[in-house]
This record gives structure tokens, sequence and C-alpha cells, in this order.
């Protein structure tokens, strides 16, 4: 039974043909969620799988009561992301990735909850130890400086773990017009200029595989989708 005292996180993780890596992953998912002082549920949205990535986060369900999930038919990162955080009921919503999640930032991001409506795991910021390549790193650099031209956000990374309060989900989330990689880029700077206070903090970033997506391929579209968002906004 849930504890009443406690606060409620609904944890957000979109999924794409991922049943060569669901098995491993799930176990220390819950392992890592274990010591947050938090009612957690996990809301796993799959989108457009052609595996059986459903199939075992139903088998998981059964095994881990907060487990859920959702479905979308088209695989879209940022629509599963939006639609995930949409369904949530929770005071607090996290999103986190199937190979990038951590428990220690999620108690960490709580310990502001009075400080803060948003909290970024931050690849950047002092203190951050990004392991990742360095043509990824340079790539994240980039998609920043052309945040802070293009849209004028102070932030320093808007992509990866963070933290999000109901009251951002429930008045911003419904205006994101991005899907695809720019959801939670529109999100946060969205949330930005609409005076809701975000916070940074140094992550920790080690890569359990190789990037699924091709980033010269992504190259356009993002360009192409900060470019809508600087019209929408």
């Amino acid at each position: 039974m849930a504890n009443p005292t406690l606060t409620t996180v609904t944890v957000v993780i979109p999924v794409h043909n991922e049943a060569s890596f669901l098995p491993g992953a799930l176990p220390r998912l819950f392992a890592e969620l274990e010591s947050v002082d938090a009612d957690i549920s996990v809301l796993i949205a799959e989108n457009g799988s052609t595996d059986e990535t459903a199939d075992l986060v139903r088998e998981a369900m059964e095994t881990y009561p907060a487990l859920a999930l959702i479905q979308l038919t088209a695989p879209d990162y940022g629509a599963a992301m939006k639609e995930g955080f949409l369904r949530s009921d929770s005071q607090w919503v996290a999103n986190f990735d199937i190979d990038y999640f951590s428990g220690t930032f999620l108690t960490a991001a709580l310990s502001h909850a009075d400080t803060a409506d948003i909290i970024l795991a931050s690849k950047r910021v002092e203190g951050a130890d990004d392991q990742r390549s360095l043509v990824r790193r340079f790539a994240t650099w980039t998609f920043n400086q052309i945040l802070r031209f293009a849209l004028s956000s102070r932030v320093s990374d808007t992509h990866g773990m963070k933290l999000v309060r109901r009251s951002v989900v429930d008045d911003i989330v419904p205006l994101v017009i991005s899907t695809t990689d720019l959801f939670d880029t529109e999100l946060v700077v969205r949330a930005e200029k609409a005076g809701f206070r975000i916070m940074e903090l140094p992550a920790s970033v080690v890569e359990l595989r190789e990037s699924r997506s091709n980033l010269i391929k992504r190259i356009p579209r993002t360009l192409k989708g900060v470019w809508r968002i600087r019209r929408a906004l």
C-alpha cells in the first residue's frame, strides 16, 4: 500500500524496439529506485515497436506492481513522452531513458522540491562527468548554442533526465507542439519563458551502448524543429 505521506513521482520512459535490452534494464531500474524516498510508479511509453517490447513489459508488470504500460502506434520518442506526461497524475513527473536513469539524481532533485519546478540533469554544468564520445559532447554544446541564439534560453542542457512539477505538466505540456527529438527542449524553454523555476544538477553520463540515432541525420530536422519552436513562441 502506498504511503500517503510520501511525494508521488511517475517515471516516464519512452521505448521503441527494446526487447533485447529490457530484460536486463528493468531490474537495474527498479533497484535504483528502491533507495529513493518517494512513492514511485514507472510508466513505459512503448511507441511503434515491431518486436516483443510491449509483451515483455506486460510480463514484467507481474513482478513489478509499480510498472505500467501505454502504447502508441507510431515510433515517436517525443510523442510518447508527451502522452506519458499527460497520463500521469502524480505530484512530480520524471523522464528517464531505458539506458539512462539514476536514483541518485532523483533523490537529489526531490531535495530541491521547495525551490524549483523543473530539475534537469545537465551534462554541461560544473561538476558534471560526461564520458560520452567527443563528437557527442560537441553536438550537445552546439545544440545549446543554437538554443541560446534562436530561443534566448539560458539552460545548459535540455536533453536527459529531468523532474517536472505537476503544475508545469498541466500548464505547459498541452502547449508543446514538438515531438520526435525536441519535445523536452520545447517543454523546458516554454517553462523557462513562463517563469517557472529551473534548476540544473551535474549529471554523470556513461554510455551503456552506442547511440541508436544517427547524429548526422538528426541535424536538419533539429534545425527545422528549433525554428518551428521559435515561430510558435
